[in-house]
């Protein structure tokens, strides 16, 4: 949940600046054993809730994608985020999509013209 600014940090830094959307998801995982049984009911383990926040960012700057990049290509993160199951600022270790950019003005002058971007940052572990 997106509560200001300072309520989404990755890797030590704010992304509330370079951001124009967060999605945030709690898909529930199910072990293999899961599904319906004869009479219709579901049954199976419950392995847990693992977030998943999809970013949108808006127009980068050159400087501004170099500065992110690195987070983005890393295998792992570290994502501090606004819980409200937890109704607290809670950290969790990420892994993250494939992500791209898209240059339109490729012969302008212009330092942002990156186009708006999307990528996800998974959790690695059930939340507790």
């Amino acid at each position: 949940m997106y509560i200001d600014k300072n309520s989404l940090i990755i890797n030590g830094i704010n992304m509330g600046q370079y951001l124009t959307e967060v999605e945030y998801n709690y898909p529930k995982l199910w072990g293999g054993d899961s599904g319906r049984n004869l009479k219709g009911d579901q049954t199976g383990t419950f392995l847990g809730v693992y977030p998943k926040l999809k970013l949108t960012f808006r127009e980068l700057t050159q400087n501004e994608l170099e500065l992110i990049a690195p987070i983005l290509d890393s295998p792992t993160q570290n994502v501090t985020y606004y819980d409200p199951n937890k109704k607290a600022m809670t950290t969790m270790s990420t892994y993250t999509g494939d992500w791209a950019t898209t240059n339109k003005n490729i012969f302008s002058n212009v330092t942002d013209a990156n186009e708006s971007f999307q990528i996800s940052f998974i959790a690695r572990s059930r939340r507790t």
